[in-house]
C-alpha cells in the first residue's frame, strides 16, 4: 500500500505543477491582449501575435499534461490492485524513461534560448525582437516548471528504489 500512496502523491503533485503551464499560458494571452489594447509603439504592437502563440502553446501543454496526470491518478489504484509487482516495475521503467527525456530537454532548451537571443541580436526589426524575447520567456517558463518536475521525479524514483530495497530486506 505504501507504493500506491507514494505513486498517488507524486501524480497529484504533477497535476498541481502542470496547472502552472495553464496559469502562465493565460498570463501570456493576457499580456497579448494588453499589448493589443495599450500598445502604442511598434515594438509593443509586435508582441501581440508572439505572446498569443506562446500563451496558446503553454495552454496546450498544460491542459494535455493535466489531463494525462489526472487519468494516471485514476489508473494507479486499478493497476496496483491488479498486479502490484507489475505496477511497481512499470513505474520504475516510466521514471527511468522520463529522466532520460529530461536530460534531452535540458540540453535542447538552452540551445533554443541561444538561437532566440541571436534573433534579437541579428534582426533589428520589432517583430523579430518580440519573437525572440517571447520565445526566451516561454522557454524560461518551461524550464522552470520542468526543472521542478525533474527534481520531483528524481525523488520519486529514489523512493521507489528504496521501497524495493526495503521489500527485499523484509523477505530475507
Amino acid at each position: 500500500m505504501e507504493l500506491l500512496k507514494l505513486a498517488t502523491e507524486w501524480a497529484k503533485a504533477e497535476v498541481f505543477s502542470t496547472r502552472f503551464f495553464i496559469l502562465f499560458g493565460l498570463l501570456f494571452i493576457a499580456a497579448s491582449f494588453g499589448f493589443l489594447k495599450l500598445g502604442k509603439t511598434d515594438l509593443a504592437k509586435a508582441y501581440i501575435i508572439p505572446m498569443l502563440i506562446a500563451g496558446i502553446l503553454l495552454l496546450i501543454i498544460g491542459v494535455g499534461l493535466n489531463y494525462t496526470n489526472i487519468q494516471r491518478v485514476k489508473q494507479f489504484e486499478k493497476e496496483f490492485k491488479t498486479d502490484a509487482a507489475a505496477f511497481y516495475q512499470s513505474e520504475i521503467e516510466r521514471c527511468e524513461s522520463t529522466l532520460k527525456e529530461y536530460t534531452v530537454v535540458f540540453k535542447v532548451i538552452p540551445v533554443l534560448v541561444i538561437i532566440s537571443a541571436l534573433l534579437i541580436f541579428i534582426f533589428q526589426t520589432p517583430l523579430w525582437r518580440a519573437i525572440g524575447i517571447t520565445t526566451i520567456a516561454m522557454l524560461a517558463v518551461i524550464m522552470l516548471i520542468d526543472g521542478l518536475a525533474h527534481e520531483r521525479i528524481k525523488v520519486y524514483y529514489h523512493k521507489l528504489k528504496l521501497l524495493e530495497v526495503k521489500n527485499i530486506q523484509s523477505i530475507n
